[in-house]
């Protein structure tokens, strides 16, 4: 109902960015051509070097708009500024709209950088900046006083008939009224169980039942018919779906059958399948696809800038002890994935078969055990262990894929059959080299808390959250916080 909606609204929103950055553009354009400034910002920004003739018509700006338009509407996209237009203040629209910008300066000045613009003025750079910015706070701003005249007027309003006298109706019709902004307005309730003498509903007036669905189509303008009902009587509505179908009165049917602690529903489709998912991860497929692509840049830059270490570490580790290099271990991935996580070895050849055997994952985060695990480590392994040396080969496990750079540490299948039921969620994430855990403490946490940490991260996930790790664990390493 409201997506439909939403979505015509966004549509809106982003052909008004594109009309109002294109008239910034030519505002900027033409006070620079008409003023011809020239002032000196080379104590500032460096003059850029012009190996051609210099282009001053409007045509040869059309790279410069293209890209500017481009990137300014993705900056836009990426701080989510169409998302909430409905029911977000105009001072919230405005940071987003003013983060945009900020994004905007660096991201233009980067690509007009490497693709050697030089041509383009550096003060149109600034002013179409300024005009840009300036005109987008005024698109938002008219946006939203042009959905609330034409609401005062009475218009742009859907009329609502809620099917259903139960608490999920009324709390249906209490988010409608905390959320005038949506264009809703309930005109009635319909009372699905006739042995029941219901009034009103949270206020709204009980209009009838089921069976009086057709004659008040015929009284009353009714744009949608929304069931909010328990599942036990979900199989009770089939012919007043049949008579909203003949009516041709669009239908929605509320899908919230679960009561979900963490878990949001989702519908999907498979070949014409409707189906309602849930799922503990708040991550969307762009976000996805961009961590992805964080992973395969950063592991491949590691691999190359860290390979002098490698190597040292590789005949350090030969010339000191016997034994292979690199030790593989079965670990548990995303959704419970078996695969082979690669270290630096840094212990005795037999030492993983005792340190597994332990009944109490507590046991592992105590002094008894780690006073036990000092022993089978060895000297060159210490030296590793301390600043996480021996997980460098783990990018070769980001590469394939198996692992992620952020995410919950990947743990072996004997530990995992002693997890509780809660903890297990922490498979709903790809593992990762470094997390919450690893810049917060490592093995001075107890088991519990690592858990914890784990599921706050998936909870929160976000890629700010990702590069924030990313540069908390830098000093973690360095100053070996936690490792033994």
């Amino acid at each position: 109902m409201l997506k439909e909606r939403d979505r015509f609204l966004k549509e809106v929103a982003f052909l008004f960015d594109l009309l109002f950055l294109t008239i910034a553009f030519i505002i900027s354009y033409g006070i620079r051509e008409a003023i011809s400034l020239n002032l000196k910002l080379a104590p500032l920004i460096p003059e850029a070097e012009v190996t051609g003739a210099p282009l001053n018509t409007f045509q040869q700006y059309a790279l410069a708009y293209f890209l500017g338009v481009a990137i300014w509407l993705a900056c836009l996209l990426l701080n989510r500024s169409y998302k909430f237009l409905r029911i977000e203040p105009y001072y919230r629209t405005a940071v987003r709209v003013i983060n945009s910008s900020v994004m905007m300066f660096f991201g233009y000045g980067t690509a007009l950088f490497v693709l050697k613009a030089a041509y383009l003025s550096r003060m149109f750079f600034f002013i179409f900046i300024i005009t840009g910015t300036l005109a987008l706070l005024l698109d938002r701003a008219l946006v939203i006083l042009a959905l609330r005249k034409i609401q005062e007027q009475g218009y742009n309003w859907r009329h609502i008939l809620v099917v259903g006298t139960g608490n999920r109706a009324a709390q249906f019709i209490t988010k409608v009224r905390q959320n005038p902004d949506w264009g809703l307005k309930i005109i009635g309730a319909i009372n699905d169980d006739e042995q029941r003498e219901i009034k009103e509903v949270n206020g709204v007036k009980v209009i009838g039942g089921l069976k009086d669905l057709l004659a008040i189509f015929h009284k009353v303008p009714v744009d949608q018919v929304v069931f909010v009902l328990p599942r036990s009587r979900l199989n009770q509505i089939q012919e007043a779906l049949h008579v909203c179908e003949v009516e041709g009165k669009e239908t929605s049917i509320a899908i919230d059958l679960y009561d979900m602690r963490i878990a949001r529903s989702v519908i999907t489709e498979i070949d014409g399948i409707p189906l309602l998912s849930y799922n503990t991860v708040r991550i969307s497929e762009w976000q996805l696809l961009v961590k992805r692509a964080m992973d395969i840049i950063i592991s491949s830059a590691a691999i190359f800038l860290l390979s002098p270490i490698y190597v040292a570490a590789a005949v350090a580790i030969k010339l000191t002890s016997p034994g292979p290099v690199f030790f593989r271990q079965e670990r548990l991935g995303l959704h419970g994935r078996k695969f082979k996580l690669l270290k630096f070895r840094t212990m005795r050849i037999d030492a993983d078969k005792h340190l597994s055997q332990v009944n109490d994952l507590h046991e592992m985060t105590t002094p008894k055990f780690k006073k036990k695990k000092l022993q089978y480590i060895t000297p060159v392994g210490r030296i590793l262990r301390n600043f996480s040396i021996d997980e460098f080969p783990q990018f070769f496990n980001v590469l394939a894929g198996d692992m992620s750079i952020v995410g919950p540490r990947p743990t072996v299948p004997c530990e995992v059959e002693k997890y509780e039921v809660w903890q297990r969620r922490r498979f709903s994430m790809k593992p990762g080299i470094t997390c919450l855990w690893q810049i917060s403490g490592r093995n001075e946490i107890d088991h519990n808390g690592w858990m914890k940490l784990d599921l706050e991260y998936i909870d929160n996930f976000s890629l700010w959250l990702d590069v924030s790790i990313i540069f908390k664990t830098i000093p973690a390493v360095l100053f070996g916080k936690g490792a033994y």
